[in-house]
């Protein structure tokens, strides 16, 4: 088996570790933090949603941002992430990958994929293993085979 690299991650923290036989243990490669991501969408914008009368009734109408402060945080932090991958993959670091993200994040991420890196992509969990320690992970991973 050539090397596998696998992805644990969420909106807010990227893990990467490697295998190098089917029956191998994990080792940690690097890991990435976003804390963006962690907060509120109202402390990532500074400003409030516009607001405009456009007659003489009391009330307004108000105009919504088009995307949430939040999501384009979650947004960038799957390009970085993607990134590394497309550089490790350049570099000939691993040879195939599996993806276990939250079910939101994934969604993120796969898109911004390059196709070299999805032509590596073996397998996606949509679990957030994130907070778990490597021995658990690699239980966890264990089932899931």
């Amino acid at each position: 088996m050539k090397t596998q690299w696998i992805v644990v991650a969420n909106a807010s923290q990227a893990r990467f570790f490697k295998q190098d036989s089917a029956s191998g243990p994990l080792i940690a490669v690097t890991s990435m933090a976003h804390p963006a991501s962690r907060l509120k969408g109202s402390e990532l914008a500074n400003d409030r949603p516009g607001h405009e009368a456009t007659d003489n009734s009391p009330g307004g109408n108000r105009f919504e941002p088009r995307s949430d402060p939040r999501r384009r945080e979650h947004r960038r932090f799957a390009r970085e992430v993607a990134d590394r991958l497309d550089d490790a993959l350049g570099a000939g670091e691993f040879s195939s990958l599996w993806i276990c993200a939250s079910d939101p994040f994934l969604g993120e991420l796969k898109p911004e994929l390059s196709e070299a890196v999805r032509h590596r992509l073996e397998r996606t969990t949509d679990s957030d293993f994130t907070s778990l320690d490597i021995g658990e992970i690699e239980r966890r991973l264990q089932q899931l085979q």
